[in-house]
């Protein structure tokens, strides 16, 4: 009887330690969370990031992490399902506790997820180019607002091309809506007649492109130089560069410039009849300096895949991780109100030569690279900004936007209206 309740007390004790040491054992590591879909239509982009995520996590960890603990990441997938964003997000943050995350690929999942993010006060880094017209207090932009893609990519056109009518081809959603909603009053400016400017929208993952590059065709024969400017998101884009050869489409005769097209898209594809068409980024693999060679070879090294690609989203995580480690050990804490407070300011080294800084809009400074498409795959880099152009959140182009300023330092507010001196009291 004796040793019956020996037994049961000493389990008693074991179970009672283990409930006392159980929230140390969480605070021993700093959660990250990775928002990325690895299923479904985005996977084709997505995937990377989640693997460039855990490479970063991995190297800061092997310099002793972060305030001296190890970082954990913690994935998710959100599976190209944009409803399943938030929920992924909530549980990322009220279960896993995580600090931060990173994610999101498509304005549609941006915008499912920032509700969560304001609610629980948390912090997001996204890491695409997206359509602008927004700055929220929980979300960091690092990838490229419509003046540091859009805008160069189109007066590259015009310039270097004399390109004269334009195709705006899009996935149907918000990105490609707005942005061409920015780049039509863009165009129109510049003196572009409305019937020398043609968008169309397509779902996400259409696959049959044969009318549609017909219709591309038929409209760049009147003798005038047209272009296409891309928005096609996802897995679409395979099938709709196939049809482009499949149809004697030449860059020569009517170019394709891409905003969603890196890399790791043309991975999976013949690039031959696709050569010289462009795409505008903030990075291409191909540029040479010493900090991009080093971050391949990491993550050749890391991937264990001397043919895995790098891409600008990637950079763009790159980026951001490395802003949020400085701001952390900057505010002494990864509490998400003293990291918000601390990013504005802070400066860290892209990969192609420059230095970026976090801006008080919440987006970044960045170099606008236009490259064309070789036939391995990779870009050949044919013009870049002498400069980091600032990110702006708010077009210069739109009646309701141009007067808007977003400002979290000074201003604390996200759309501040320099005619009117007053807050819109939303980001967005």
């Amino acid at each position: 009887m004796r040793t019956f309740l020996g037994a049961a007390l000493t389990a008693a004790a074991v179970a009672a330690a283990a409930l006392t040491t159980a929230p140390a054992r969480a605070e021993e590591t700093i959660k990250v969370g990775i928002l990325h879909s690895l299923s479904g239509t985005m996977a084709i982009s997505e995937t990377t990031l989640k693997d460039v995520m855990l490479m970063l996590i991995d190297e800061q960890n092997k310099k002793g992490g972060v305030l001296g603990k190890k970082l954990e990441p913690v994935v998710v997938d959100p599976a190209s399902n944009w409803p399943l964003f938030a929920e992924k997000a909530r549980e990322l943050i009220t279960k896993d506790k995580a600090a931060v995350v990173f994610g999101c690929w498509t304005s549609v999942s941006r915008k499912s997820v920032l509700p969560v993010f304001k609610e629980l006060d948390s912090v997001l880094f996204y890491p695409v180019q997206y359509e602008g017209e927004e700055s929220e207090r929980n979300v960091f932009y690092t990838g490229a607002a419509p003046n540091q893609q859009a805008i160069p990519a189109v007066d590259y056109l015009l310039k270097e091309e004399g390109v004269q009518r334009w195709v705006l081809a899009g996935t149907d959603y918000v990105y490609p809506r707005t942005t061409n909603k920015v780049l039509e009053a863009y165009l129109k400016d510049k003196g572009v007649a409305e019937s020398d400017i043609m968008i169309n929208y397509t779902p996400f993952g259409h696959s049959d492109w044969q009318t549609i590059v017909s219709d591309i065709k038929k409209f760049g024969s009147t003798g005038k130089k047209t272009a296409v400017v891309s928005t096609i998101n996802g897995d679409a884009n395979v099938p709709f560069y196939k049809e482009l050869g499949n149809q004697g489409v030449k860059a020569t005769d009517i170019p394709v410039v891409a905003f969603s097209v890196g890399e790791e898209e043309l991975a999976g594809i013949d690039t031959a009849p696709l050569v010289g068409h462009l795409a505008a980024w903030n990075y291409f693999e191909s540029v040479d300096t010493p900090e991009n060679k080093a971050f391949i070879e990491k993550w050749k090294a890391f991937t264990k895949n001397p043919k895995r690609v790098t891409n600008d989203p990637m950079e763009a995580h790159y980026i951001g991780f490395n802003m949020w480690v400085k701001a952390v050990e900057k505010a002494g804490s990864v509490e998400a109100d003293k990291v918000i407070d601390a990013l504005p300011g802070v400066e860290q080294a892209n990969l192609t030569g420059g230095i970026s800084k976090m801006l008080p809009n919440h987006h970044i400074t960045k170099p606008v690279l236009i490259g064309e498409i070789k036939d391995d795959g990779q870009f050949d880099v044919v013009s870049k900004t002498d400069d980091l152009v600032p990110g702006d959140a708010w077009s210069d182009f739109l009646p309701g936007s141009k007067d808007l300023e977003a400002d979290w330092v000074g201003k604390k507010c996200g759309n501040f209206n320099t005619k009117t001196n007053k807050c819109g009291g939303q980001g967005s």
